[in-house]
């Protein structure tokens, strides 16, 4: 019987993927921008308001271990595009990996690149070779000189725009939009319920970027209206942000209630999520840090699944799940086969929504090998002293362990051999320590080597390009009062 069980389930996966490959089931992902962990109402604190995406939750399956698989937004993007972690693609950064204080770096960082190659297949390429049409809206972030541009890389239809007209193709920039369309929300969701009009009668992916909650913040009037009477009259940083936010949900609800209108609700596969953690203008608490770090503030997401006939309302799950994972969850969903000569690290989440069976692997990771300016909340003391959000660094997750390695110390002070002391390494327990804040690097020894071991075995399986020459600029000589870095 014991050997009987597990055939079983494959079988009634097998069933399962068959039928859902028969319907095709139309794909939506609702992807936010700087929206972080906390800033939903149904893991919320109460002030701010998500009716919408309260209600998606409650129809689908919300993921409380969701991460983005890097720390800030291009490459973020390139990643859940690509299916791929940020190793094999080379975008780490925002334009630069080489942001910050020169003489306070201790290593030449790993050049970044501005965008995804054209070569790179990515999920809409996937999904078009199996027969769907495909829409991006929105915000786009890979369009560099080493990038491509969206109608390049798969999508038939591709519009972006901040309520005040069609933006040219790969535009990157961020601004207000008018008063009653704020960051555009209301004409993106717009121009891709049309495309869902128009394309109702054969399966489609839909790909919403919005360029809310990113700075400069922006909220309708009477949606700050609502949120200064929570806060004495006060438009505070906390009441705009609130409100920025609140008029995201609105324009998730017009999606979903377009669905519902064209009666295509029960046969679309919805995905809300974010693309990096909030900025410091939103209290992630407990998590430390914010966008642009790897402790938990920089990469935890709000993340829920709808797809009726298979999600089950209102249900939950713990299990660490990362953006790479939509691209074989969405072939998965659509009956797809990988594309010849591609490789993705994600893994399909079909078996987690489906409630049929646990996930394959065992860990996930991140790559940063650069530096970012400008400090997370409850960072690195280093870091605060010397203004960096991240420095090079390597994390894993697996199970409720995570460790970071530090290249600076791992590469200059030691390495193993003096683990002890060289601060290389932190290790928390999140089921313990979702704040970051109890270091057991060199209390859970057996922990430690355990994750440490799996971080550089995957390093050398994805040929990480690791940073590890020194760098000539770096000047440890202590600061006189008052003198700035350069």
């Amino acid at each position: 019987m014991r050997r009987l069980f597990p055939l079983a389930i494959s079988f009634a996966l097998l069933f399962l993927g068959t039928a859902l490959a028969a319907k095709k089931p139309n794909i939506v992902l609702i992807f936010a921008d700087d929206q972080g962990w906390m800033d939903t109402g149904y893991q919320g604190r109460g002030f701010i308001e998500t009716p919408n995406l309260d209600r998606l939750a409650k129809q689908g399956m919300t993921f409380t271990s969701a991460y983005a698989a890097a720390g800030n937004c291009a490459p973020s993007r390139a990643c859940l595009i690509s299916g791929t972690y940020t190793p094999r693609h080379d975008v780490y950064a925002v334009g630069s990996t080489d942001r910050g204080k020169k003489r306070e770096m201790r290593l030449v960082p790993i050049p970044n690149k501005s965008g995804l190659a054209k070569s790179n297949i990515t999920i809409a390429e996937a999904l078009k070779e199996a027969g769907y049409v495909t829409g991006h809206f929105g915000k786009w972030h890979l369009a560099g000189p080493d990038g491509a541009l969206p109608s390049e890389q798969g999508f038939d239809v591709t519009m972006d725009s901040f309520g005040e007209g069609k933006l040219k193709e790969g535009t990157e920039t961020n601004k207000k939009g008018p008063p009653e369309d704020p960051k555009g929300v209301f004409t993106l969701t717009r121009k891709a319920c049309e495309f869902i009009e128009e394309n109702k009668d054969r399966p489609f992916f839909c790909y919403l970027a919005h360029h809310a909650i990113h700075t400069p913040l922006q909220g309708r009037p009477d949606s700050l209206d609502k949120f200064k009477a929570k806060t004495s009259g006060k438009l505070d940083p906390s009441a705009m942000y609130a409100a920025c936010t609140y008029d995201l949900d609105a324009s998730v609800g017009m999606l979903l209630d377009k669905l519902d209108e064209l009666k295509l609700t029960d046969n679309t596969l919805v995905v809300f999520t974010s693309d990096n953690g909030a900025t410091q203008a939103a209290d992630q608490k407990p998590l430390r840090g914010s966008k642009g770090g790897y402790y938990e503030g920089g990469i935890r997401e709000p993340f829920i699944v709808r797809w009726p006939g298979v999600t089950k309302p209102g249900s939950k799950s713990d299990v660490p799940v990362i953006n790479v994972d939509l691209y074989p969850t969405f072939l998965a969903a659509a009956g797809a086969s990988v594309p010849a000569g591609k490789t993705l690290d994600g893994e399909s989440l079909l078996p987690l929504l489906s409630g049929e069976g646990p996930l394959k692997r065992t860990g996930i990771f991140w790559h940063f090998p650069g530096y970012l300016d400008s400090p997370v909340i409850r960072g690195r003391e280093l870091d605060v002293q010397t203004g960096f959000r991240s420095r090079p660094v390597t994390v894993i997750r697996k199970g409720d362990w995570k460790l970071h390695l530090f290249h600076e110390e791992w590469q200059l002070d030691g390495g193993r051999e003096r683990l002890a002391t060289n601060n290389a390494v932190e290790l928390y327990n999140l089921a313990d320590d979702l704040g970051e804040r109890n270091n057991l690097a060199n209390a859970e020894l057996a922990k430690r080597d355990e994750l440490l071991g799996d971080l550089l075995a995957w390093l050398t399986a994805v040929e990480a390009k690791v940073p590890t020459d020194k760098n000539s600029k770096y000047d440890p000589a202590p600061r006189k009062a008052g003198e700035k870095s350069q």
